[in-house]
């Protein structure tokens, strides 16, 4: 152990200043490129979990290669088809200084990241509070400061009194339904309309506080009722405010005005989505909405093969000298021709190789279309024999004793074995055994027995691929979006306004398209012009 420790730190020693240079050398690269563009920050309502660490050097589905105790079991590799067993044992971590700093940047960055996403809802719990203290305010401080002046108002004063708390009820409602609503996402920039709302309500309330302060306080007024009837104004006020907030917040961008075309950058997949008036970001926090429900998910060893098959074609691509080497001997002319021809015909049998390239990618690709309906169909004949035999035991169950009863999760786990080798050959045929674990196909097992469903309905998740949300959460869930745009991002949707989103392992580039306005006009048929008449010729034959 000594011997590994001393042996670790000359090692660290020596590879912390060649450390030092790269660091140097990322961050230049980091300020030229941000130079050329302007970049913001989405951040997702969630925060950082190990299964999506909010890093900017590690990928969204990287795997930990050491695991330590108990949690070794909880990460599944791809043979889970073929073996099941758990090591587990300890394992010695080493953290150098640099590390220990980034630890610190990270709980940093966390705690930034929750006041960023607590500081709007706490605003706007205090304005709330302060905007319905105010009238109650204005009605109790009379009351308390100069009673026995105050002259008696008596049924007026009791009826606006009544409309004032009902007042107040539907503002605290109609507050708590716009305003104090959990965030969905953390913008990187403020909502104009939503702080333009605030600074008028702060400005109407300060207003009143003003004139309240100066006419009645000073004065100390004796009329309770005009008193009243200033809290009650107020009031409506705030009311009107409320209706504002709702118009500029909720029904301005109901009316589709653009249609967006979003594109990810890996594998092509396109959606089309039509939205209103909206800002550059709250435009996009709509997009990564949809992008979770509509498109599906990403899978980065479907790209393998292309870049496999690509770097086979310019692996099998030489370079030849045309001319042949030069003779210093002087043998003559005829060996540099021969090894000219030589050389060329060399060239053209790379060439006629090279357009042979798309027979080998549709003989390629009927391939895999056979072993995938091959493995698809071993996959539907293992899993109905499982169903099978899943009913057929529960037929003895009902003969059984009350206390021999085997509980869903149990079967689940004693039917599996008999169908987990088909399902890993074929989820590793079609590539997306990354894509599900053994627990989440126990779990949605276990789900299919209990609500009685058919063999069909439990391999519909994993014959044909289904949107992100689908999938844990580990599998797709991004710490961090970028918005990269050239323009404000609280600046409205234009006509041709191009954007992207971007993440650890793509990206989404977004263009802004205008409905086009459109024209309709009214023809009227007149119902006579569809009547006709029919005449019968007496030497026609019926």
């Amino acid at each position: 152990m000594d011997t590994e420790s001393t042996h670790s730190g000359y090692s660290n020693r020596s590879n912390r200043p060649r450390e030092q240079s790269r660091r140097e050398r990322r961050k230049l690269s980091s300020k030229d490129s941000s130079r050329s563009e302007r970049s913001v920050i989405i951040n997702s309502p969630y925060g950082p979990t190990q299964a999506s660490p909010n890093h900017n050097s590690e990928p969204l589905l990287e795997v930990p290669t050491s695991v330590t105790g108990d949690e070794a079991p909880s990460l599944q590799d791809d043979n889970w088809g073929e073996t099941t067993t758990a090591v587990t044992g300890t394992s010695e971590l080493s953290l150098s200084q640099e590390e220990v700093v980034g630890l610190g940047k990270r709980s940093e960055d966390g705690l930034g990241q929750g006041c960023r996403r607590y500081a709007p809802l706490a605003l706007s719990l205090c304005v709330g509070l302060l905007v319905l203290a105010t009238p109650l305010a204005f009605l109790v401080l009379p009351a308390v400061l100069w009673p026995a002046r105050l002259q008696a108002c008596g049924s007026a004063c009791e009826g606006l009194f009544l409309s004032v708390s009902c007042k107040l009820l539907i503002l605290l409602l109609a507050v708590w339904a716009i305003f104090l609503r959990q965030s969905r996402a953390s913008l990187p920039r403020v909502c104009v309309y939503r702080a333009l709302l605030t600074m008028l309500t702060l400005l109407l309330t300060i207003s009143y506080w003003l004139f309240y302060g100066v006419r009645i306080l000073d004065s100390q007024d004796e009329d309770y009722q005009g008193i009243v009837q200033f809290a009650v104004s107020l009031v409506d006020s705030l009311l009107f405010v409320h209706y504002l907030a709702i118009v500029l917040l909720e029904l301005r961008q109901l009316q589709p005005c653009y249609s967006l075309c979003v594109i990810r950058s890996t594998d092509g997949e396109t959606r089309y989505y039509n939205l209103g008036q909206l800002s550059i970001q709250r435009a996009a926090l709509s997009l990564l909405e949809f992008y979770y429900r509509d498109f599906p998910l990403h899978n980065p060893a479907l790209l393998s093969a292309s870049k496999h098959r690509a770097a086979k074609h310019l692996a099998g691509l030489k370079v030849y000298t045309v001319d042949g080497p030069v003779n210093p001997a002087g043998s003559g002319g005829s060996g540099g021709s021969q090894v000219g021809g030589q050389s060329r015909a060399m060239i053209s049998a790379a060439a006629r190789r090279r357009d042979a390239t798309h027979n080998e990618l549709y003989y390629e690709e009927a391939d895999h279309d056979r072993r995938v309906r091959k493995r698809r169909a071993r996959l539907v004949v293992a899993v109905e024999e499982a169903f099978i035999h899943v009913r057929r035991m529960q037929q003895e169950e009902q003969k059984a004793s009350p206390g021999d009863v085997m509980d869903v999760r149990e079967a689940a786990l004693a039917i599996f074995p008999s169908m987990a080798r088909a399902l890993q050959k074929y989820l590793r045929t079609t590539r997306r055994q990354h894509c599900h674990s053994m627990d989440s196909i126990q779990r949605h097992l276990a789900f299919c027995l209990t609500h009685n469903m058919s063999p069909k309905a439990f391999l519909e998740a994993y014959l044909s691929p289904g949107p992100t949300l689908q999938y844990g959460r580990e599998r797709w869930m991004a710490g961090q979006w970028t918005l990269v745009s050239e323009s404000a991002v609280t600046s409205g949707l234009k006509e041709d306004t191009v954007f992207s989103l971007r993440c650890l392992d793509f990206s989404l580039a977004v263009t802004v398209k205008s409905i086009p306005y459109i024209q309709m006009t009214e023809e009227y048929v007149d119902p006579k012009s569809h009547k006709f008449t029919l005449s019968l010729q007496s030497e026609t034959s019926v």
